[in-house]
């Protein structure tokens, strides 16, 4: 797994979980401030299209996690 599908996974879960809990037809519901959340994750992924800056793309490489690049040139060395 690298930086780029787990930014993906966790900005996806994150907007259908504030999602669920901010919409009044949601057996979940709990508060329409939740759908602030939602918005920010949109937000930051609109600025991260044009930026190419993401907060949680920093945290995951200090965490070791590979960029989709350096995954795909291990693979193509025979290195996992």
């Amino acid at each position: 797994m690298n930086t780029e599908n787990i930014i993906r996974i966790f900005a996806g879960t994150v907007i259908l979980a504030s999602l669920a809990l901010g919409a009044d037809a949601s057996p979940v519901f709990h508060s329409r401030n939740w759908l602030w959340l939602t918005a920010f994750v949109g937000a930051n992924l609109f600025q991260f299209g044009f930026s190419g800056f993401c907060p949680l793309e920093l945290i995951l490489k200090k965490l070791g996690v590979k960029t989709c690049a350096q995954a795909t040139e291990s693979r193509l060395r025979g290195q996992n």
